[in-house]
C-alpha cells in the first residue's frame, strides 16, 4: 500500500529489495562457481595444452637436401615436422609422503599415452609415464628416488642431474653443475636439450641452495620445484614422436670395426 501511493516508499523499498537479492545472487554465483570449479579446470587444462602445442619448440626444421614425404598431419605451415604433441589429463591419484611416489592420471593407451611420455604441471615438469592401461597411467614422480632428468642452468646452459633424496617434497638436487660456472640463489633451472623425454627449457625450479664440495670440481645445488605436488590437479603429458628412434640409438651397443 504504502509503494503504490508513495513515489519515495517505492524507491525506498525497490532499492531495499535489489539490495537482498544481488546479495543472494551473489552467494549463489559463489556456490555455482564453487562446484563449476572442476570443470573450469579441466578447460584451463584443455586450453593450455592447446597453446603448448603451437610452440615452435615442438617442431624442427627440415632437413633441405633430401626431398621426404611426411604426413601433412604432423607439419605445420612453414614445413618443420612436430617433435613434441601435448596431451592434457586429470590427476586421479597422488602421493607426496613417500620414498618413491607415484602420479596417476585419466588416460591412457586407448587416449594415446605411451610409456616413457613426459608430464608436466602448469608451473613446470612433474614426471615420467611409467605404466600404462587402457584408461589410466601412472607417473614416476620427480619426488622418486629412482627420478633422474637432464637439466641446465637457464642463464648460461650448464648442465647437470636433477635427482630427490627422499626428504622434502618441495625440493629437488641438481648435481654435476661445474664449479667453472656463476651460480647464484633464485637461478631458473630448466630441462636440458640432452633429454628424451622432455622438450628443452620446460621449467624445473629455482636455485635454493648452493653446496661447493672441496674433493671434486663440481657444485651440488638446492633447487626449489616449480610445480607444487600438494595440489597438482591437471597436467599435459607429452609425447616425443621421435622418442622411440632416439632412445634405441642411445641404449644399442656400439658396434667395433674388425
Amino acid at each position: 500500500m504504502l509503494t503504490k501511493s508513495s513515489k519515495t516508499h517505492e524507491a525506498f523499498f525497490t532499492n531495499a529489495t535489489t539490495e537482498i537479492v544481488g546479495k543472494v545472487d551473489k552467494q549463489y554465483a559463489g556456490i555455482h562457481s564453487y562446484f563449476h570449479l572442476k570443470e573450469i579446470n579441466q578447460q584451463l587444462s584443455e586450453e593450455n595444452a592447446k597453446l603448448n602445442n603451437e610452440l615452435k619448440e615442438n617442431f624442427v626444421e627440415p632437413d633441405s637436401l633430401k626431398k621426404i614425404v611426411i604426413d601433412t598431419t604432423t607439419t605445420d605451415s612453414l614445413n618443420r615436422h612436430r617433435k613434441f604433441i601435448y596431451f592434457p589429463a586429470m590427476v586421479v591419484g597422488n602421493t607426496v609422503t613417500l620414498q618413491n611416489n607415484y602420479l596417476i592420471l585419466e588416460r591412457g593407451s586407448k587416449q594415446g599415452v605411451r610409456k616413457g611420455m613426459s608430464v608436466v604441471s602448469p608451473q613446470g615438469i612433474a614426471g615420467v609415464v611409467l605404466d600404462v592401461s587402457e584408461n589410466y597411467c601412472r607417473v614416476m614422480s620427480l619426488l622418486h628416488r629412482n627420478s633422474k632428468v637432464s637439466a641446465m642452468l637457464k642463464h648460461n646452459n650448464n648442465f647437470g642431474s636433477i635427482e630427490w633424496d627422499g626428504k622434502d617434497p618441495s625440493f629437488l638436487t641438481l648435481k654435476n653443475i661445474s664449479k667453472a660456472a656463476k651460480v647464484v640463489k633464485g637461478d631458473s633451472v630448466v630441462t636440458s636439450t640432452y633429454s628424451a623425454n622432455f622438450p628443452p627449457n620446460i621449467m624445473i625450479g629455482t636455485v635454493e641452495a648452493i653446496t661447493s664440495d672441496p674433493s671434486s670440481n663440481f657444485y651440488t645445488l638446492k633447487i626449489k620445484t616449480a610445480t607444487n605436488f600438494f595440489t597438482i590437479q591437471y597436467v599435459n603429458i607429452i609425447a616425443n614422436t621421435r622418442f622411440t628412434e632416439q632412445t634405441q640409438l642411445e641404449t644399442a651397443k656400439p658396434k667395433i670395426n674388425e
